[in-house]
Formats: C-alpha cells, structure tokens, sequence
C-alpha cells in the first residue's frame, strides 16, 4: 500500500502539520519542526507535542510515515571547525526534536565540501556527523536525501550514499530518500520504463532497496544531468508522468512516505489523487 502526501506547512505549532495533511487527502507528508533559515528555536511544548501526537493517532497516521526536513543551513560535511560544530549541534537538535514528537525519521541533505576539502574526505565528515547524533539521539533514523549535486553538494550519486552508509555504525538507524527530481538532474533518467528499471537497479545494487525510508516524488524544470536542483509540478516538467506511474505501481515502494515537494501547493490535492488512481488503475 503506498502512503503518498506533501510537505505542510507547521505554521502556529508542529502539531497543526497533521490537519493540513489530512486537508489535502495526505496518508503521510513531511514538515520542518523548527524554521529552517534559522540556526535556534524555542524548544517545543508539551502542549504542542501532546497535540501532534494526538492528531496523528486521530488521523490514523503512522509516526513512520512522516518525513520530517532538517534546516536548510545545516551542512554535515562541513570543512571548518566552526562550520562542522554549529552544523552538527544543530542536527542532534533536530534528531531530538523529532524524538520528542514521537517519530522516527529525519531526512536531511548529507553536505557539501565548499571546494576546501575532497570529496571522500567530506563524505567520511558526513558519516561522522551522523554517528555522532545517532549516539545522542533514540529510535530516530538519519535519512539521507539524494541530490541535484548543485554546487559543491555531494549525494548526487548512489556511490556517494553508499559511502556514507558503510560508515555508520548502527546501519539500522540510517537510511536514504530519493528525490525524483534530484535523481534525474544528477544524470539518472527515469522518463521510461526502461531508464526507470535502469536506474532503480543501481540503487538496488550500489545501495539496497533495506535503506529506502522515503520519497520525494517532483518532477523537473531542468534537463538529464542538469545538476540544477528545480522541481515542478507533475507531468508539467522534464521528467513527465511515467515515473511516478512506475513508482506507484511497484511494491518496492509500498509502506514508506511518498512526498511531493511540486512547487504549487494548490494542487497538491489534485496530484496526491492522481497518484493514487495510478496505483489503482
């Protein structure tokens, strides 16, 4: 069964994220705990942590079909000192944050060398960075989104996510979810049936299906191998409909969150019942 929704707004309180989801038709959808521009945030309530609980339970959505989004500023493979430690901090904070609200995920950008440090080297800091907030964190796996590879950013390749994978020490509490859009204008093409078979087959080898905790299903402004990070809405943009049509047809992508990050929130609604007729067609 797959559970498909968006990623809400939290504005006046974590705990309103599971309304707007249920709003749009949402099984499952994704939402930042905290500003994601800022570095701080007040700590959640227990008012706020008590209501979000009890919306989920009574909305009958599962804590590991939520998909919570680190900060944007947070860069796991920080090459300074200073950088490395605000970052991190930062990332344990939100590993307990989402601990506190019951669930069991966080999905984050894995980093960027910023061109002061190589690749590998930036790859082992992101590793590091992820046993560390595992050991300060309980029950929470570390997801690590896939890139564009806009940038100095790195994960834009399943070898680099593989990487990062063999370097975790408790390889149950880590995990990987592909963003449709960034696969694709890293240079993985999922336009047909073939190219999708292609491309989830070197996830499967160089990765393992085990680790895929969620999506992000977007289709692309920019083309094949772009390495621009641009997402559209679906069927309006580069990559077209067949993708999302195999996604939702193949069981290998059943019981994970599946969430759309299109850029006009108006038709979430439309496109989350678009997506299931394809799986029911």
């Amino acid at each position: 069964m797959k559970y498909v929704g968006a990623h809400v707004s939290a504005a006046g309180g974590v705990e309103n994220a599971p309304l707007n989801a249920q709003a749009i038709g949402a099984r499952a959808f994704a939402l930042f705990t905290k500003n994601q521009r800022q570095w701080h945030a007040k700590p959640l309530t227990d008012e706020s942590i008590a209501a979000f609980k009890q919306n989920l339970k009574d909305l009958g959505i599962k804590p590991r079909h939520v998909l919570p989004h680190d900060s944007y500023l947070i860069n796991l493979g920080h090459p300074e000192k200073a950088g490395i430690k605000k970052s991190r901090d930062a990332f344990i904070d939100e590993m307990q944050r989402c601990q506190q609200l019951g669930l069991k995920l966080l999905n984050f950008h894995p980093g960027a060398h910023l061109t002061k440090i190589d690749e590998e080297t930036c790859l082992d800091r992101i590793a590091e960075s992820i046993n560390l907030a595992l050991d300060k964190s309980e029950g929470i796996t570390a997801v690590i989104e896939n890139t564009a590879g806009q940038g100095t950013n790195l994960g834009h390749r399943f070898e680099h996510l593989a990487h990062i994978i063999d370097q975790v020490e408790d390889k149950k509490r880590v995990g990987v979810c592909l963003d449709t859009c960034h696969t694709f204008t890293a240079g993985y093409d999922l336009r047909t049936e073939e190219t999708c078979e292609a491309t989830f087959k070197a996830f499967g080898e160089l990765v393992g299906f085990k680790y895929l905790k969620g999506m992000h299903l977007n289709d692309s402004k920019p083309d094949l191998g772009s390495r621009v990070d641009r997402h559209e809405s679906l069927g309006k943009g580069k990559l077209g409909l067949t993708v999302f049509r195999y996604i939702m047809k193949d069981k290998r992508f059943d019981d994970i969150p599946l969430i759309l990050e299109t850029i006009d929130s108006e038709l979430w609604e439309k496109e989350i019942k678009m997506l299931y007729q394809m799986e029911n067609d």
